[in-house]
């Protein structure tokens, strides 16, 4: 049964996935693939993401798929059974996955077991296809990229950030043009979606209890 939690931003999120993974029973290792961060100026929230992990308890393999061969890529994907990818530019996410061949195999072990987490951009590949992100994300950073076909893992397209700056005017005018055309999801920077199976819940943190809304 597939598993995923998206987010947007982890690290405001790190107590729901506490007791995400107490529930889950995740174990305390994660692979953790920064490479969406590459071509941003800022990049705290991987740094905050990495903390937060720590702050869990768990062990962390970075591995950084633009700077890795294929063969080791897809080893360390096979083998993990809790993958975490980054947010950042998700056409240059999307470009790196497929220069190495990658989104087969996380569907292959998503279906197999592997849970999956992803903050924004890494939520965002989950969808059929990332080129509603193009208002939010530029996609000229990803000059190799021919296509915009994604991981096809949900039947929704994930709009991180909403309403939360600096994004709340480009989210604002994803929604204003795709409304209409995509099953969008907005999440702000303290939710995240759960998907179990065809099950889609999405969770907020509301002082200590949990919200859930179906």
């Amino acid at each position: 049964m597939k598993q995923l939690f998206l987010c947007s931003y982890f690290a405001g999120v790190r107590d729901l996935f506490r007791q995400y993974a107490s529930e889950k029973q995740l174990g305390k290792q994660v692979l953790f693939i920064p490479t969406a961060g590459n071509v941003e100026e800022y990049r705290g929230y991987i740094d905050e993401a990495l903390q937060s992990f720590a702050n869990l308890g768990f062990q962390v393999e970075v591995l950084d798929i633009s700077f890795c061969d294929r063969e080791t890529a897809q080893a360390k994907i096979f083998q993990s059974k809790l993958l975490y990818i980054a947010g950042g530019n998700s056409f240059y996410l999307l470009q790196e996955l497929k220069k190495k061949h990658l989104l087969s195999l996380i569907r292959e072990q998503i279906a197999d077991g592997m849970v999956y987490v992803g903050e924004s951009a890494g939520a965002i590949i989950t969808a059929e296809d990332i080129d509603y992100s193009k208002l939010m994300d530029n996609k000229g950073v990803a000059g190799e990229l021919s296509d915009t076909a994604a991981l096809n893992e949900v039947d929704f397209y994930v709009l991180p950030h909403a309403g939360e700056e600096p994004f709340s005017e480009s989210t604002q005018a994803i929604l204003d043009t795709y409304r209409d055309k995509l099953n969008l999801l907005p999440i702000n920077n303290s939710q995240a979606v759960l998907v179990e199976g065809e099950e889609v819940r999405v969770w907020w943190k509301i002082n200590k209890n949990i919200g859930v809304v179906f």
